[in-house]
Order: C-alpha cells, then structure tokens, then sequence
C-alpha cells in the first residue's frame, strides 16, 4: 500500500482530531446530562414518596386496614401520570393497579431493606419499562410505602440527546475534515512553486529562482533553494567556460597536428606501410579528436546561454532538402505528406541543418545508413493530424534502439550498444546530445521509436512547432527540386 500523500495526511489529521474531540464532547455532554436528569428524578420521587408514606401513615393510623380501604387510600394520593403507588401492611400488599404494576414488581432486595426500616431506591426493568422504585418504612404500624415512577420519558429524552450529539460529531467530524483539506491545501501551496522551479531548472533554466513569500517559515526555504540554484548554476557555468577555455586552447596544437599530418599525406606513398598504416590511425583519430572539441564548444555556448539564434521561416521541405543535401545524404530518399509541403517553420538554418546532418551521419556510423528522410504532419491522435507540428523522421537500416537506451542515447557521451566498438569510423558520443539542444532551443521535441514499417530498424523524429502554411497554389523555385509527395501520405 501507498504511502499516503502530505495533503491526505494532513487531512486525515483534522479528520481525526475533529472525530475524537466530538467524540468525547458528546460523550462528556450526555453523561453529564443522564446524570443530571436522573438527580432531579430520583430528588422529586424521593420528595413525593416521603410526603405520600405521611399520608398512607396518617390514614392506615384512622382506619381499617381493608383492601376497599386500601383502594380508595391509593386512589386518592397524589402521583403523577404513570406513577405506581403500592401500600404494603400486615403483610399484605395492595397496587393501584396490580395488572399493570403489581406488587411482586418490587425487587425483593428493596422490600427487605425497607422491611429493616432503612429508605431506599432502585432503578428496575419491567415489562419493557424502566421504572425508578422508592420504598420508606412507615414506622409505629408495620407498613411500608413504595412507589413505581416510570422513567420512560427521561430514556426518551435521553434517546434523543444521544441522536442530536451523534449527529452533531458527524457533522463536526464532516467540517473537520473540509478544514483539514483548506488548510492541507494551504499548508502545500507553497510547494508548487518549489517543484516548478525544480523541473525548470532541470529542464535547464537555471535562472530560475522563488519570488520572496513574505512568510517567516518559507523565507528560509526561499533562501536555502535560491542559494542552492545560483551555487549550481555558478557550478555549470565554471564547468562550461572551463570545457571552452580548454576547448579553444585545443584548437591551436590540433590544427597544427591536422596540417602536419596533411604534409605527411601528401608524402604517403613515399612511406613504409607499416608507416601508411600508423598515419591513416593518426590522420583518424585527429580528424575524430577535432569534432570532439568542435562539439564542445558548441555544446559549452549552450550551458553558458551563449548561443544566439537567427530564425528565418523557411517551407519545412526546402530546408531539409538542403540539409540532406549538404549532409552528403543525396542517395537518401526524400518522403514528405502533400500537406507537410506547405509548412512553414522558424529555424536557425545553419543551426537546424546540423540536426540533420548528425542524424544522417549518427545512421550511417551506427546503424547501416539512413533509409529514408521523411516529412509529415503531426498526429494528435491515430488517423487525425495535427497542423500545429511537423515531424522530420530519420529511419536506418540498423537493429533499432532498446527502450532502455532510447532517452540515455540523448545523453553526452552516450554512444549505446552499438557505438560500444571503438573503430576508426565511430563518432564521440555528443552528435545526439548536440541535436537534442539544438531541437530544444527551437522549441521542439526529438524521440527515437521503431520504424513503423515493421522492419528493423530506428526512426529518429524530430517535431517543431509549425508557424505559418503556404498557400496551395504557391510556386516556389524550390518545388522543381522536390521530388513527388510520397504516395503513402496521400
């Protein structure tokens, strides 16, 4: 089971509180209640039975002890309603109404306590109805008096008091936890902003910092995370002017290196083949060294901000045509939707022709050469395009890309499984890396997938924002250089 959440917690919290606190409130208010109604039962019954023993005292004192005697002395005792008086002498015992109450209703226990001349009470069941019994001895003429008041309204009322508070405690228990969500709400509010900042400055913003609160208790997470992204990205930009100092410093002994091993080519012939050999090494691995520095220092403007783009908005077809085209991809074929020829997107050519150039040169190193460079719309969802985005897709003829690899193969330095053999044709591991930033900066995306031909295979996509659409009936210069739209996508 998961781990609840801050907000559920806190909730949860109040619920609780809310619960236990109604909880013993209720059961505070209605034991102090019971008791009270009980007390000024028991006080009033005791009263009556004590001045009622006077009357029965006086009476039975007077006159004869026969039951028509008895009948009219109870009868005339004031009781109230539903009250059972019951008169006991000479051993004998008489009710008002020994059906509905008769005498053998009193507890022995009580009957005998007053028998030794002690009062008493008790709190008896009969017939379904609880009933408060009080009995006095009536001293001088060996007769007790009792009387059985019902305490059916004092459980009605009781009843209903436990109803009221219980319904109180569910409603105080509901408000409790209204306050808990507000106030969980409240409480997390200020951790939306920290999160934001936190993707931001993962996605590579690392400007991005937390509007002072003006609230004491966040002040000093402002603070600490505020610190915390400046250290960083002080930390990043020493990194990246260090890579670029280095970089340039390269530049120098490097070019001396390539002309030196130009004058040596020149003279290759000329040279034992063993030296051809070491000379062809050579010759591979600096050319290799210098895209690495070129690399470098481009992937350094990136993580100092220092790269500038020149957008121009160019039909989508066109520019990736040149790009193909200066990429050395002229044998590829060129597949674009009907559509997609219209698009118009805003793109550092320079820049964005990089990308496709290193997706070309990423295939044919790695992957067995490019099959195809295609064009098309976006699809928001199966079947429905979108012409919102335009997608540029690269597919190789290699083995495709495992799921585990297809967001590391984006990383610096990441040159996967097939990359993994160093051999004289292998690129540094900074041409994907390179297309990612270079994507990002002009506000698109790039994915690998499978090829959705079902053969082997990775398909490279590329998608931009799309910026204006061409007229269909526009005649570019450019369209004599564009092979027909692919059949598929019409």
């Amino acid at each position: 089971m998961n781990r609840l959440g801050l907000r559920a917690r806190i909730t949860l919290t109040f619920v609780l509180g809310a619960m236990l606190l109604a909880a013993m409130l209720s059961a505070i208010t209605y034991g102090l209640t019971r008791e009270i109604l009980l007390r000024q039962r028991d006080a009033s019954a005791v009263n009556r039975v004590f001045s009622n023993a006077i009357i029965v005292r006086g009476d039975l004192s007077t006159t004869t002890s026969d039951p028509a005697g008895f009948d009219t002395l109870l009868a005339s005792l004031p009781t109230p309603e539903g009250a059972q008086p019951v008169i006991y002498s000479a051993g004998r015992a008489q009710s008002r109404n020994s059906v509905e109450f008769p005498p053998d209703a009193i507890p022995s226990d009580l009957q005998t306590l007053v028998a030794s001349g002690q009062p008493g009470r008790m709190r008896v069941e009969f017939d379904g109805e609880p009933y408060l019994i009080v009995g006095v001895p009536i001293p001088g003429i060996d007769a007790a008096y009792f009387e059985g008041v019902p305490l059916t309204e004092t459980r009605s009322v009781l009843s209903s008091l436990a109803t009221s508070l219980l319904g109180a405690a569910v409603i105080t228990t509901i408000l409790g936890g209204l306050i808990g969500f507000w106030a969980s709400r409240r409480a997390v509010a200020p951790l939306g902003p920290v999160g934001e900042a936190a993707a931001a400055i993962a996605e590579g913003r690392l400007d991005t910092r937390l509007a002072d609160t003006g609230d004491p208790d966040l002040d000093r997470l402002t603070t600490s995370f505020n610190e915390m992204a400046s250290a960083l990205d002080a930390r990043i930009q020493r990194d990246a002017r260090f890579a670029s100092e280095v970089s340039h410093e390269l530049r120098s002994p490097l070019m001396t290196l390539s002309a030196s091993v130009e004058v040596l080519q020149n003279s290759r012939d000329e040279l034992p083949e063993r030296a051809q050999t070491a000379l062809d090494l050579m010759r591979a691995d600096i050319e290799r060294f210098q895209q690495l520095v070129e690399d470098l220092l481009e992937i350094s403007r990136f993580d100092i901000g220092a790269v500038t783009l020149h957008l121009e908005e160019v039909p989508v077809t066109e520019m990736v045509l040149q790009a193909v085209h200066f990429g050395g991809g002229d044998a590829v074929p060129l597949r674009y939707d009907e559509e997609a020829d219209d698009v118009v997107v805003a793109v550092d050519k320079r820049r964005f022709s990089r990308v496709v150039v290193n997706l070309l040169d990423n295939a044919r190193k790695y992957a067995g050469g490019a099959t195809s460079v295609r064009i098309e719309l976006a699809r928001s969802e199966p079947g429905q395009r979108d012409a919102d985005r335009v997608r540029i897709c690269v597919e190789d003829a290699g083995h495709g890309v495992p799921l585990a690899e297809r967001e590391a193969i984006f990383d610096r330095f990441s040159r996967g499984i097939e990359g993994g053999n160093r051999g004289a044709d292998t690129g540094v591991g900074l041409g994907l890396a390179l297309v990612a930033e270079l994507v990002r900066i002009h506000g698109g995306e790039v994915w690998v997938e499978d090829r959705h031909d079902g053969r082997g295979g990775a398909r490279f996509v590329v998608e931009l924002p799309v910026v204006a659409t061409l007229p269909h009936d526009h005649a570019d210069v450019h369209d004599d250089a564009l092979p027909e739209p692919d059949e598929e996508f019409a």
